[in-house]
């Protein structure tokens, strides 16, 4: 009875997404997995197919509460490899991710970024590295219901997101993070052109198909 109630003071549109989560596979299958999130399947199956994450590498997961990207890049990493989440948000320990609680926006987070993986004693090849691999970013700005505001503010992250993964990134690096369909900025993909040696959209499986988030992956930091 009391989910009933409950469920008659949602929202039309959080009765929908309550609906759409109860009958999605990929919910069900985070969960019997044992995963945070169904968004980890989403950099499970772009990694599948574009291979970003390899074994050894460094991954800075930006925006990584609750966790279920940083808990894809810490198993394709491997023990050799190292993973650093940050979040604005505190975040329950992964396995293998070393988390720094900061707001990447912070004019400090790229240098105190490099300052903890300086100090990490070295990769897998005994290089004291201080620059990533692969910079990812699944952040998602709240919802106001407006399309063309939301489109403004998911561009205006990916574009800060761009700006820091240019500052962190070692040469031959690669930069993956949420858009919206409706075009992603011009200058943005201009820029990502100029600084990287392949640029496209990807949309994976496990992305729903009536949502119009799409990755954008920049492959080949030209440094």
């Amino acid at each position: 009875m009391a989910r009933l109630k409950d469920q008659k003071r949602r929202t039309g549109s959080s009765r929908a997404w309550l609906t759409r989560q109860i009958s999605d596979p990929y919910v069900a299958r985070a969960k019997r997995e044992g995963f945070r999130s169904r968004a980890a399947f989403k950099l499970a199956e772009i990694d599948d197919r574009y291979k970003v994450l390899k074994p050894g590498g460094c991954v800075v997961d930006l925006g990584a509460a609750p966790g279920g990207w940083s808990e894809i890049a810490a198993r394709r990493v491997g023990a050799g490899g190292r993973v650093v989440a940050l979040d604005i948000l505190d975040m329950k320990p992964v396995p293998g991710v070393e988390f720094l609680q900061l707001d990447f926006l912070d004019a400090s987070a790229p240098e105190r970024l490099e300052a903890m993986l300086g100090s990490g004693g070295g990769d897998a090849h005994g290089r004291n590295q201080t620059k990533a691999d692969v910079v990812l970013s699944d952040m998602a700005a709240n919802a106001t219901g407006h399309r063309q505001t939301d489109h403004l503010r998911i561009m205006a992250l990916a574009e800060a997101a761009a700006e820091f993964a240019r500052q962190v990134l070692a040469p031959g690096g690669v930069f993956l993070c949420k858009v919206l369909q409706g075009g992603t900025e011009a200058a943005l993909l201009a820029e990502l052109k100029r600084d990287f040696s392949s640029v496209k959209h990807v949309k994976p499986p496990a992305s729903r198909s009536d949502s119009s988030e799409l990755y954008l992956l920049a492959k080949g930091f030209r440094g």
